[in-house]
């Protein structure tokens, strides 16, 4: 499939087999396809170039070539998904001014618009090493939630910092009520969809691990600690959740099941 809008760009979804929560979770069955199909098959609507699953699991690479979808084999000792993209950008000769979208392999609902839009962001802003997107938070459960993962931006777009705690800290507001997220705070949920600059990523696994990524056990820090630049687009809405447990992988599952 060609480019989107005059920007090219390639979509790897990384998988594994194996799942804390649900082993094999990439080929569990969704509406009569392996889910890892389900996600590629969405990724080819985003306008992709290309569209590559990189597993270390010759069973993921058979299901997802028995669907028409192409796979590479990666090595399984990698210690980020991160390393994984860059063998993978390395495997399919990408250069470095080329641009790879990852889409997680747990994801068959994710929109295809939204892929595309983090790669056009990326294109759009040559200084930038990675794109991402976030939403903003209106519920004060996850405001104060540390499994919600927090971004703040500077004036153009750009990330100053991720965390799990909640940034920016509304000092009066929070001092008095903590209920509510006051008018104009601007407080964003920060969505693990990514675009890299391939020529990050060839030089990621050099990357000494951050202090800051070590507390936060957040990687994208690691890129802010080097002083790569991450440009982050605002989205309205919450992106549909992806598949960690098996009460996921049914409501999924209904949702397929149900027709349009």
């Amino acid at each position: 499939m060609g480019s989107a809008e005059g920007v090219s760009f390639t979509v790897l979804i990384p998988a594994r087999h194996a799942s804390t929560r649900l082993p094999g979770k990439p080929l569990a069955d969704i509406g009569g396809k392996p889910m890892i199909v389900r996600v590629a098959e969405r990724a080819r609507g985003s306008g992709a170039r290309r569209v590559v699953v990189a597993t270390d699991d010759a069973r993921i690479a058979e299901a997802a070539a028995a669907h028409g979808i192409e796979a590479i084999i990666t090595r399984a000792d990698h210690p980020t998904g991160t390393d994984r993209l860059a063998e993978a950008a390395a495997s399919l000769g990408l250069v470095a001014d080329e641009i790879v979208v990852n889409v997680q392999g747990d994801e068959p609902l994710l929109d295809p618009a939204l892929m595309r839009t983090v790669a056009q962001l990326l294109a759009a802003h040559p200084d930038a090493a990675i794109a991402t997107a976030c939403h903003p938070i209106d519920d004060a459960r996850d405001a104060f939630n540390t499994n919600v993962v927090k971004v703040t931006l500077d004036a153009r777009g750009y990330a100053l910092y991720f965390s799990r705690a909640t940034i920016p800290w509304a000092r009066d507001a929070f001092a008095v009520d903590r209920d509510a997220i006051p008018e104009g705070l601007p407080l964003y949920r920060h969505y693990g969809l990514y675009a890299y600059r391939v020529g990050y990523l060839q030089a990621f696994p050099a990357l000494a691990p951050a202090p800051i990524e070590r507390f936060e056990a957040l990687e994208q820090l690691r890129a802010l600690w080097h002083g790569h630049r991450i440009v982050v687009e605002i989205a309205q809405g919450m992106p549909a959740p992806g598949v960690d447990t098996a009460e996921d992988l049914a409501r999924v599952r209904a949702l397929f099941a149900t027709p349009p």
